[in-house]
């Protein structure tokens, strides 16, 4: 019998579906698949470690029949994660993902470069938005309202563990997900060094009825 589509804790089931996801809406909210020999490893960086090191701050959206049609994943305390990334993580996928042996020359190098470089996301000026987060909707899902309860399903978890403030990093060229962060009361923090084709939003975990 199907059910309504509802928000519910990531289970290990999911995993297909959540890289599935990660590589149809990796490339600025768009299908990587024509731009990326090798898209797998939009996963391996931005979807799987987070399910894999902190499954607590994983959800998914459930279209009614058991089936993964978004997510939102969440790391509580980034410097720790950078840490366990480099550590329990990245051992698991360094073999198909292999670091580019000088600069990224391709698009997969630069992503896989990325992916061996998990301090990159330890910046200082972030220090007061100790979380971060990733969230992803199929495109036939998005502009329904369900992006807007995945995103409160993780800010309330990280308000219950004491985390006061999150951050995310997007793509300039992403409109709609811009749009989207806006409306649900993210704000850019300023004078975080980054490159020109990226930027930083951060909001409380509170008050989750603002915007």
């Amino acid at each position: 019998m199907t059910e309504s589509p509802a928000v519910r804790p990531y289970r290990p089931e999911d995993r297909e579906a959540l890289d599935d996801i990660c590589v149809r809406t990796a490339h600025n909210g768009q299908d990587s698949r024509p731009h990326y020999d090798d898209p797998s490893v939009f996963t391996a960086a931005f979807a799987a470690p987070y399910a894999h090191l902190e499954p607590e701050l994983a959800f998914v959206l459930d279209d009614g029949r058991g089936n993964a049609v978004g997510y939102v994943l969440g790391a509580a305390d980034t410097a720790r994660f950078a840490e366990r990334f480099r550590t329990e993580w990245l051992p698991l996928v360094a073999g198909r993902h292999p670091a580019p042996a000088g600069p990224p020359a391709t698009p997969d190098e630069t992503i896989a470069w990325l992916l061996h470089h998990p301090e990159r996301m330890v910046v200082p000026e972030l220090a007061a938005w100790p979380a971060h987060l990733h969230i992803d909707l199929l495109p036939e899902w998005q502009g329904r309202g369900y992006g807007r309860q995945l995103m409160r399903t993780l800010l309330a978890a990280l308000a219950g563990r004491g985390v006061p403030a999150v951050h995310l990093v997007m793509t300039v060229a992403n409109k709609p997900a811009r749009a989207f962060y806006d409306r649900m009361g993210f704000e850019e923090i300023e004078g975080v060094p980054m490159d020109d084709s990226v930027v930083c939003l951060g909001r409380t975990t509170g008050d989750l009825e603002r915007p």
